[in-house]
């Protein structure tokens, strides 16, 4: 939805950055501004400053930074919606109601409607847990030496050996038989309607904002199935949902731990892992990574220690890969699954096994090796072809390099041979085809034309930087630059605001942030413009260099980007000669 400009900044101003971040973070007083552990990653040295001058606040150690909105969103992973409304119901500002239309309307009647039914089935299903009937539920749970407050945590259940008394006690809710098929929890048939779900414990499944919007259930006995999870519906979709990451997505842990199934999940959380999540009874996909991806960097893989797991492993590295996440891959030999791990050897030795976790292409390796007898020399070969083939997956040559010592060392073959035979290997048809050495190369031009155009993104990044955390730079730009100079549409949007506040005597960077309010991507990166960290003074002739040399760029980049467009000669030669001008004015500056 649209709020207006002034609607947004009503709700920021009302809301003092100091107070809304102390309720999250404890914060000091030192000099002007204050300081506390950041909470976006872990330190034991505050570095997290918020400034109530600025209204902004800005991590030294992460880079993480913004404003009161900004920080909402990120701490409570809100949209910008939800984090508006939270700040606007602390402030007590009325937003505007969204405007439907019909459709949308029913949608998101149905929608609000089953989470009011899964939230009414989880209740009842906890309820029933601690009943009576429910003992041999609770039995299971306490079996598997769960605490108290972790059944209550993850408001594990269970459902009774009849078969409709949930569709019962949720008809008994004013619920019609219409909906509560559409939710997944009940069969309506002309012969008769029966719960999905009896004689199971039950695990809600929930959203990252803790919405229950489906359930798995594990059979008590020899039925089948094992598991059963809530079939797809309007609120759930298991390939974009994980289990535990409503409260793993709040860890200051840099790494997620990703295991198989729901028991994995808590005895871990409830082992003090509490960045630990797990793909909902299918394999992990594409939209998993991507949903990981929003919340770190780096993934363990604590997948059984079984031929199964073991494939789940090899399938999920390149998933991870592909969207940008290093993977590890956690050995828990002799045992089957962390729960197990756990109960055997407690809660640090598995903290030691992460420590030592194996890069993921070495355990692809490792995988590999099982396939053949190394003590016959034919078949040692072999292998040794297999992995420098596996080698060229590294189109970058430092980092081939690096993993062709890692394998070398681990595997014992000297260097140079495994070395050459990868580099020969690369050029034979087949393995590395003329075509695809031409695809690489391309490649590596693309790479370079980005690596150039990031350096002219970052010298524009970085002279509004400069501009906000030193107003008497502005003066010295003046007949130089324009807002005109950034080229990168983002940036420049940012710039006519940044120099209009000049010009009026006001500039505001938290205030600047809520003209980007209807993209978020553009929120967070403007918010990005605002924290970077700076010199402590540029009175230096090496400071005063570096900030010639990024106007220099900007202003450069700006007229090569121009000349490009240019559609008569006397445009061009008007270009030419702030070219030729602009070459004496960079020596000037110097």
């Amino acid at each position: 939805m649209y709020y207006p400009e002034e609607l947004v900044e009503e709700v920021r101003t009302r809301n003092d950055i100091v107070d809304v971040i102390s309720g999250y973070v404890k914060l000091q007083k030192k000099g002007s501004n204050y300081f506390g552990l950041c909470p976006f990653h872990n330190e034991k040295s505050p570095s997290f400053s918020v400034s109530p001058q600025k209204q902004m606040y800005y991590c030294f150690g992460c880079g993480a930074g913004g404003n009161t909105i900004t920080f909402v969103m990120e701490y409570e992973n809100f949209t910008f919606p939800e984090a508006l409304k939270l700040l606007a119901d602390r402030a007590g500002v009325r937003l505007p109601e969204v405007e439907y239309s019909k459709e949308e309307r029913e949608k998101a009647d149905k929608r609000s409607e089953l989470l009011k039914i899964n939230k009414a089935a989880a209740n009842y299903f906890y309820y029933q847990l601690h009943q009576p009937q429910g003992k041999y539920g609770y039995a299971y749970f306490k079996k598997r030496e769960l605490t108290e407050e972790t059944i209550r945590r993850f408001g594990l259940g269970y459902a009774n050996k009849t078969s409709s008394d949930l569709y019962q006690y949720l008809r008994s809710k004013g619920y019609r038989d219409e909906i509560l098929r559409d939710s997944g929890l009940v069969t309506v048939e002309e012969r008769g309607t029966h719960d999905k779900f009896w004689n199971r414990v039950m695990f809600p499944i929930m959203d990252v904002n803790s919405r229950v919007v489906g359930f798995g259930g594990r059979v008590l006995g020899d039925g089948e199935p094992k598991y059963l999870n809530s079939p797809e519906t309007l609120v759930f979709d298991k390939s974009r949902n994980l289990y535990g990451l409503n409260y793993a997505r709040i860890s200051r842990e840099k790494y997620m731990l990703v295991c198989e199934g729901y028991m994995d999940v808590i005895a871990l959380h409830q082992a003090g892992f509490s960045n630990t999540v797990a793909s909902l009874g299918t394999a992990l996909t594409t939209q998993h990574a991507i949903l990981l991806k929003r919340y770190t960097e780096q993934v363990i893989l604590t997948y059984d220690s079984d031929g199964a797991g073991e494939k789940a492993a090899l399938r999920a590295i390149p998933i991870l890969k592909e969207v940008g996440i290093s993977t590890k891959v956690l050995n828990m030999k002799p045992y089957k699954d962390p729960d197990e791990f756990i109960k055997n050897l407690g809660a640090e030795a598995f903290r030691q096994r992460i420590h030592e976790a194996q890069n993921s292409f070495l355990y692809e390796i490792d995988v590999l090796k099982k396939n053949y007898q190394l003590e016959d020399p034919e078949q040692k070969t072999r292998f040794y072809h297999e992995v420098a083939k596996k080698l060229l997956e590294f189109e970058e040559e430092l980092e081939r390099d690096n993993y062709i010592q890692a394998v070398a060392r681990e595997y014992r073959i000297p260097y140079e041979n495994l070395r050459r035979l990868v580099n020969r290997l690369g050029t034979m048809p087949g393995v590395a085809s003329k075509a695809v050495n031409r695809q690489v190369e391309s490649k590596r031009e693309v790479e370079r034309k980005k690596e150039k155009d990031d350096g002219n993104l970052r010298a524009q990044r970085l002279l509004l930087t400069w501009l906000i955390e030193r107003p008497e730079l502005y003066d010295r730009i003046q007949g130089i630059l324009t807002a005109e100079d950034f080229v990168e549409p983002l940036y420049h949007r940012a710039a006519e605001l940044v120099f209009a506040g000049y010009q009026q005597n006001k500039v505001n960077p938290a205030e600047i942030l809520n003209h980007f309010i209807n993209d978020e991507e553009q929120y967070r990166e403007v918010a990005a413009l605002f924290h970077a960290r700076l010199e402590d003074s540029l009175n230096n002739e090496e400071q005063k260099k570096a900030f010639s040399d990024i106007v220099y760029r900007v202003k450069k980049n700006s007229l090569d980007h121009a000349s490009q467009k240019a559609t008569d000669i006397s445009e061009l030669q008007r270009i030419i000669q702030e070219q030729a001008a602009l070459k004496m004015l960079s020596v000037a500056m110097e």
